[in-house]
């Protein structure tokens, strides 16, 4: 039986507990997994009949996120809810709180799931973030641009992932056709950041309020989906504290139970200026993150375990890292090598059981240890 009060759970969840989790993607499926490591069951709840979270979970609902009578039922057989992607309808997760336990809250999918609000937040934490301007309609465009400069990117406020709901204003560009690209909607337009690399971190916060933060990746993105991540990320140590303090600083603001991924640009720095290297926030994500997925094999808990480790009002694991690693994404038909990629022994081969490819769609990944190398730069407390 669920042992939640309806509003809070009650201490930790023991095992034989039940984890509701939205959406039925790759990372519904791999926190289902590190949740059955633990002893506790996953209630995968999809509009998607043939969702790969399915697969190895021990329960299923196939009902839309907006259909009440679904998620009641939902929320009175789980013991506590979390979700896997953030355009979770925001209203589904109130109602489901109302009744049910819900890490992280309904708070950090209202914010995530809105750029302007996402950085006006990170502003008013005293954030670094690209500067920006919400934008309506043709006219407020020209003002932004006038404002910002160019080039620029213009943004869907809502909806954008994988390089989705985007387009890059250049000199010479014509502001009518950057709307009519993203379809008209309400945008944002946000001024362009030079950097050197793209990293980030994943963060996990405890009931109690505890941080840890895993070491930072470097990633490198092909047509607006990450290609790959590299751990450790070629930066400072001050700029990864850096990172782990901004971190901490947004989960304290969104009373964050769970994992989050931040998203930086690197600014500054270069040969002899290390010292002046500053993150730049592109966004966050309140979820396990693809970035984070060498931690499957390259530490000894991974962000999926730490994650149901948070919401289940566990202790955190260790987030130290024994292993320098290189996780690449398999995008479409990179995953019909997986014959190949199952003999290479230096491979960790990730297939997430999807039946069918397309361009662009995420099949599975690969992580290799690159030479196996202890480190205490993980785990500290922020």
């Amino acid at each position: 039986m669920p042992q939640a009060d309806g509003l809070r759970v009650s201490g930790p969840l023991p095992p034989g507990s039940t984890i509701g989790i939205l959406g039925g993607g790759q990372l519904g499926r791999m926190l289902a997994l590190a949740a059955a490591r633990l002893g506790l069951r996953c209630h995968i709840y999809s509009p998607e009949p043939e969702s790969p979270a399915f697969d190895v979970a021990a329960v299923r609902t196939v009902a839309a996120y907006e259909d009440g009578d679904a998620l009641d039922a939902f929320a009175r057989a789980v013991d506590v809810v979390t979700y896997e992607f953030e355009n979770v309808d925001v209203a589904s997760a109130e109602r489901l709180a109302r009744r049910v336990t819900v890490r992280p809250g309904a708070r950090a999918l209202a914010v995530s799931q809105d750029r302007l609000t996402e950085k006006s937040f990170l502003r008013d934490l005293g954030i670094e973030t690209a500067p920006f301007t919400a934008v309506d309609d043709l006219g407020a465009l020209a003002e932004a641009l006038d404002a910002l400069g160019r080039p620029a990117v213009l943004k869907t406020r809502r909806f954008g992932y994988d390089g989705k709901g985007q387009v890059r204003i250049a000199p010479v560009g014509e502001p009518a056709d950057a709307l009519a690209a993203i379809g008209g909607k309400p945008a944002i337009l946000e001024g362009l950041v030079r950097f050197s690399r793209e990293v980030s971190v994943i963060a996990v916060r405890a009931v109690d309020g505890a941080v840890a933060c895993y070491d930072m990746a470097e990633n490198v993105h092909r047509a607006g989906i990450l290609h790959s991540s590299t751990v450790p990320a070629r930066i400072a140590p001050a700029t990864a504290q850096q990172g782990r303090v901004i971190a901490g600083k947004i989960m304290e603001g969104l009373d964050y139970v769970g994992v989050l991924g931040v998203e930086f640009f690197v600014v500054g720095g270069g040969p002899g200026e290390a010292m002046t290297e500053r993150l730049v926030v592109n966004e966050i994500a309140p979820r396990v993150h693809n970035s984070g997925h060498w931690t499957q094999d390259a530490c000894a808990v991974s962000q999926f375990e730490n994650h149901i480790r948070a919401i289940a009002g566990w202790p955190l694991g260790p987030t130290t890292r024994h292993a320098d690693a290189v996780m690449t994404n398999l995008i479409g038909d990179d995953a019909e090598n997986w014959s190949v990629l199952a003999g290479d022994g230096e491979a960790r081969l990730h297939l997430y059981g999807k039946r069918e490819a397309w361009s662009g769609r995420k099949m599975g990944h690969v992580n290799r240890l690159v030479g196996p190398r202890a480190t205490r730069s993980g785990g500290r407390p922020v």
